[in-house]
């Protein structure tokens, strides 16, 4: 990584003298101009200054209104990020009672559950469909 950036570092300083010759501008006899670094002979020609203006920058916003915008922004962005926090932790929480139930229900062929307010154990088929459901979800929900 070194070397890379020390041959770039090298190739832009050498680069910056290919530029620094002499440039000129002519016109044609149909009227066309041309640039070289040659000037035609037997024609008249104009010498070019090869430095390039800067690009001219917006001006700057009045500061109050920069301002009220960024801690606008800065109040919405932080909203989001709590937002999205609570609901990374909202599916860490269920991505592990689901794995919890899966294992469960894997190692423990006798459960019970309750419906009604009364207590019934699965049998096989139920048990099966559960597993199934909890794998389905962990793949779709948790990473």
């Amino acid at each position: 990584m070194r070397r890379m950036i020390l041959a770039c570092s090298v190739l832009l300083a050498l680069s910056t003298g290919a530029t620094a010759g002499q440039i000129y501008k002519w016109v044609d006899g149909q009227g066309n101009v041309h640039f070289g670094s040659q000037p035609p002979e037997g024609q008249e020609a104009a010498s070019v200054n090869p430095n390039i203006s800067q690009p001219k920058v917006a001006p700057p916003q009045p500061k109050a209104a920069a301002e009220s915008g960024d801690k606008q922004q800065e109040t919405v962005d932080e909203k989001v990020k709590q937002d999205v926090a609570k609901q990374e932790a909202e599916r860490k929480k269920y991505c592990e009672d689901v794995r919890t139930d899966l294992a469960q229900l894997r190692n423990n062929p006798r459960i019970r559950v309750e419906e009604k307010g009364e207590l019934r154990r699965l049998n096989e088929e139920e048990r099966q469909a559960r597993i199934a459901e909890s794998e389905k979800a962990i793949a779709e929900h948790c990473k």
